[in-house]
């Protein structure tokens, strides 16, 4: 018996029916990033390891348990992207970005990989839509990160939605919080997992992200942030808040979201569907002042969110939502004969040439099967050559909406099919 070979756990292979919705959102996410003013960076799927490390957090689940991590033939750790952030924030630094005006907008999209348990909406390799802006702290860039996210779950019909805000403060009112959050936890820790007990020590800010199910009533009782902001992040956060009701974005302040990443400040937000559960989140963000300073560069303020394209692609197909079409060939370009097929394939380069979406038939169908087969594919019209046509120097075109046909020179043939279908194909 022969070796079958199947995708690893936790992939999947988009096949060419699934293509409809992928290219439907991205064509939704190109466009508004050039309505937002971003524009497209892509970054290599493996870095060095410490930029992960170093930017995401030490005592992190994605740095401790997801990444893959393996060495090179030449001895250096690397690691296979588990998000986009800091390989888009090294871009920033090692491209000189800092000298163009600020701040810069960037958008990106392409595969993640996270050793996570596969389910539903969560596979160990899956792609991302990612936006940045870096280099401006105002609330107004906040605001901005946040109804892009929105639009593009508007603009795809995926409806329900909410929003969850907070504020995570920054180096000077962080510190006072984590004793108050330690306080608290102190005699709670036999209630905990053996992670948060970690956690604990070394960064009690993710013991509010755990999701181990028996720590969510002590998360519950833990101190919400916003009561210890500073004046500065108080007031950041306000001006958040208002613009986000100048924009009819509806939100909801949870004040134990903190995020699973360590390089968040202030705003952290996240984006829910309630039917979904534990994977209820389709997209998230939040600012990240401190990152372009902790790989090496000046303070540098930024935000930015990331969604991952298969849980959008999940909750439309559970909306029942029905992608636009792919654009079906215009033209099916048919051979009666051997002797016919040089020019068949002649007339196909023409077409294309032309800008005209052509199929050629191959083999040696039957013009009847020929026929069904341009008939499946939705063509517009049959281009047939066959020994008469040959003969006339002509082409034969059949309009298959009525079965009308017509002769033409086979010299003017891809002309006369370029004019009369221009109505019919896809601008671009």
């Amino acid at each position: 018996m022969s070796l079958m070979y199947r995708a690893p756990r936790g992939t999947m292979d988009i096949l060419p029916q699934e293509q409809l919705y992928w290219r439907w959102v991205y064509d939704r996410a190109t466009r508004l990033c050039e309505t937002y003013g971003y524009s497209r960076i892509d970054t290599p799927i493996f870095e060095e390891a410490g930029l992960f490390t170093r930017g995401v957090g030490q005592v992190t689940d994605i740095v401790q348990k997801e990444m893959y991590v393996f060495q090179d033939r030449s001895g250096e750790t690397m690691a296979l992207r588990p998000e986009a952030t800091a390989s888009i924030c090294r871009a920033y630094l090692q491209h000189g970005m800092h000298n163009l005006p600020q701040p810069v907008r960037l958008w990106y999209w392409g595969p993640i990989f996270r050793y996570d348990r596969p389910q539903s909406g969560r596979q160990r390799q899956f792609t991302q839509f990612d936006c940045e802006v870096i280099g401006d702290g105002d609330p107004t860039v906040d605001a901005e990160s946040i109804e892009l996210a929105w639009r593009l779950y508007q603009d795809l019909g995926i409806g329900d939605l909410s929003l969850c805000l907070n504020s995570i403060g920054d180096s000077v009112c962080r510190p006072g919080y984590l004793e108050a959050l330690r306080h608290y936890y102190r005699d709670k820790l036999r209630r905990v997992c053996v992670d948060c007990r970690a956690r604990f020590e070394k960064n009690p800010l993710r013991l509010l992200d755990c999701k181990v199910e028996g720590c969510q009533p002590v998360i519950a009782g833990a101190p919400p942030f916003t009561d210890h902001l500073c004046e500065a992040c108080a007031q950041h956060f306000q001006q958040l808040r208002s613009y986000l009701e100048a924009l009819a974005i509806p939100y909801t302040i949870n004040p134990r979201l903190v995020r699973g990443l360590d390089y968040y400040t202030r705003t952290v937000f996240e984006v829910q569907r309630p039917e979904e559960g534990a994977q209820n989140t389709i997209g998230a963000g939040g600012r990240y002042d401190r990152l372009i300073e902790e790989l090496g560069g000046k303070p540098t303020p930024a935000i930015g969110f990331a969604t991952g394209v298969e849980r959008i692609i999940l909750n439309l197909k559970r909306a029942g939502a029905q992608p636009p079409p792919l654009p079906r060939p215009t033209v099916f370009v048919a051979s009666q004969t051997a002797d016919a097929r040089p020019a068949a394939v002649r007339l196909a380069g023409e077409l294309r040439r032309a800008g005209v979406a052509a199929v050629l038939a191959a083999g040696d169908r039957s013009l009847k099967a020929q026929m069904r087969q341009a008939d499946a594919a939705g063509a517009a019209y049959v281009a047939i050559i066959g020994s008469k046509e040959l003969a006339a120097d002509t082409v034969t075109l059949r309009r298959m909406a009525d079965g009308q046909q017509e002769r033409v020179a086979a010299d003017q043939a891809a002309q006369v099919l370029a004019e009369r279908t221009a109505g019919q194909r896809p601008a671009g």
